[in-house]
């Protein structure tokens, strides 16, 4: 899963674990959701630290236009990192 980077402000922080959850580090991911190409190793790797994260996102209404969008599960499918089920 994806947030889509560009629309956040940085503003909705909050810790999960050890994770600082901020869906602006998911910003190398805006390229594979705003287009259809691959996903970077880098949008990979951000996406499997901020995991624990993905539950937030889908809870918070500023995000959850963005986090609940079938090209986000696409993106997160071809890093192999699976939809949450919060």
């Amino acid at each position: 899963m994806v947030v889509a980077a560009a629309a956040f402000s940085g503003e909705t922080r909050w810790a999960e674990a050890a994770v600082t959850c901020n869906p602006i580090e998911l910003s190398p991911c805006l390229a594979a959701v705003m287009s259809s190409t691959p996903p970077s190793e880098t949008c990979c790797s951000r996406l499997r630290e901020q995991t624990p994260c993905f539950c937030g996102y889908l809870n918070d209404p500023s995000l959850r236009q963005f986090a609940d969008n079938p090209i986000i599960r696409t993106v997160g499918n071809a890093c192999g990192v699976a939809y949450p089920q919060c």
